[in-house]
């Protein structure tokens, strides 16, 4: 349960008028005391992604893709860890924020071309700073470097199973098992059928196979569980519940407002910059130069680290969500006929809270990816760590969690008050996002020496 709720009275802009400013704010530097090439491209990215109006699956492939190339370009000079894809090759001397700087670049002009002058913009500002700082030779070495690195990111994750055209998956209208929803938002395309079928069999990042977690099998629909989660997301979901209190609407609605990864890293970042994120853990002493790039080598490892888990999370997820193709709970509420089962009743005019996403319920993408998140940064940070969930759509709104458990668990009610999961598929996305992380954790990003 969230600590708290608090409201910040911001200026209430027009999404026009937000547009430039974002625009604005996207093209202007840092402070040079308080430069961190790492979590301010960080920061523009997912300026870009909303504003692109990317969709949350869509995001978590993006922003690892993204957080790869800034990874693999700095250590590719500081070697201290093995890369996700490129060989740490990176000149010596060469500047690690210039390198940062220039994957950042080259990876974001690739995702979101139709942004291209703002982007021009924010690398004019962040290599002025760059320049005024370091040596003309050390600068175009960490460009040159950093730009290989993120053409060669992108081009490997070309072929990770986005392109390839699918036929759309229709479902069918057995009992049970997932067809088109009533209220489910659009993807970006009129065609019928369940929404991101490429994700289903695409080529993780770090594990094994999208199938390495397998989920169990959801409870059969004449079992005491499905009953007892069936009533739960009919009586707690329903738009006009009258058992869901104020504040745990508030919570399905910030859950769901943003992206999940928008919301994990901007976790992230706060517990960075609050002293979070050791910069020289093994002790070693170093200059103030050498210093400053070991910082921004461990940010660009949190965040590579945390956007990596996520993406293989949600690949997981896609695995089973297609393996077992069950109803959501909208179809099954409205349409549910005879499921044998004496416990459940339907409502033909039952409507959830939240619009239903457009594809199978068990198991749940957030509780997946937020709990591979979770997993990652309280490995980092430590499982007790304070910290804020603040969405980019909800502006103002903000929920305070006393530890990463406590925001799981709201995470998990969140999709079932906001009627669009069962508990059974939180709890089981919530497994895989867990054994997702440990992997990751256990077998990416390690120390070379």
């Amino acid at each position: 349960m969230a600590l708290s709720v608090r409201l910040r009275i911001r200026r209430n802009w027009s999404l026009s008028v937000g547009t430039m400013l974002a625009l604005l704010v996207a093209a202007l530097p840092a402070p040079a005391s308080a430069a961190d090439e790492v979590t301010d491209w960080n920061r523009t990215f997912f300026r870009a992604a909303l504003i692109a109006g990317s969709t949350p699956l869509a995001a978590g492939r993006l922003s690892a893709i993204f957080e790869a190339a800034v990874f693999d370009a700095v250590n590719g000079i500081e070697r201290r860890y093995a890369p996700i894809h490129v060989a740490p090759a990176g000149p010596a001397g060469a500047s690690v924020r210039a390198a940062a700087m220039q994957a950042a670049y080259v990876a974001l002009s690739k995702i979101y071309p139709a942004q291209q002058l703002t982007i021009d913009l924010r690398r004019a500002a962040s290599i002025t700073d760059i320049r005024a700082h370091e040596s003309s030779a050390a600068v175009d070495a960490g460009i040159a470097w950093g730009a290989d690195v993120a053409n060669q990111i992108w081009a490997w994750r070309l072929t990770d199973g986005i392109a390839i055209t699918t036929p759309p998956w229709l479902g069918n209208t057995a009992i049970g098992q997932w067809r088109q929803t009533p209220n489910a938002p659009l993807l970006g395309t009129s065609t019928p059928g369940a929404g991101y079928p490429q994700f289903f069999g695409m080529t993780p990042w770090a594990i094994v196979s999208p199938a390495q977690f397998p989920a169990p099998a959801p409870p059969s629909l004449t079992s005491t569980q499905y009953a007892r989660d069936f009533n739960e997301v009919k009586t707690m979901g329903s738009q006009t519940s009258t058992q869901r209190t104020a504040d745990q609407t508030i919570a399905s609605l910030v859950w769901n407002s943003s992206t999940a990864p928008y919301l994990w890293n901007n976790a992230a970042l706060s517990l960075i910059e609050n002293g979070g994120g050791d910069d020289d853990r093994d002790g070693e002493g170093h200059g103030n130069g050498h210093h400053a790039d070991r910082r921004l080598l461990e940010n660009a490892r949190v965040l590579g680290t945390l956007n990596v888990a996520m993406a293989d999370a949600a690949i997981a997820c896609w695995d089973t969500k297609y393996t077992y193709n069950v109803w959501r709970p909208i179809t099954a509420i409205r349409e549910l006929a005879d499921d044998g089962n004496a416990a459940t009743t339907p409502d033909a005019a039952w409507t959830p809270l939240i619009s239903t996403p457009a594809h199978p319920s068990y198991t749940s993408g957030h509780s997946c990816v937020s709990a591979a998140a979770a997993g990652i940064l309280a490995h980092e940070f430590g499982e007790r760590s304070r910290f804020e969930i603040e969405s980019d759509a909800m502006i103002g709104v903000v929920r305070s969690f006393r530890n990463f458990s406590s925001a799981l668990d709201e995470v998990k009610d969140a999709r079932i008050f906001g009627g669009i999961h069962y508990r059974f598929d939180c709890d089981a996305g919530q497994a895989i996002g867990v054994a997702v992380a440990n992997y990751v954790l256990e077998h990416a990003f390690q120390r070379v020496r």
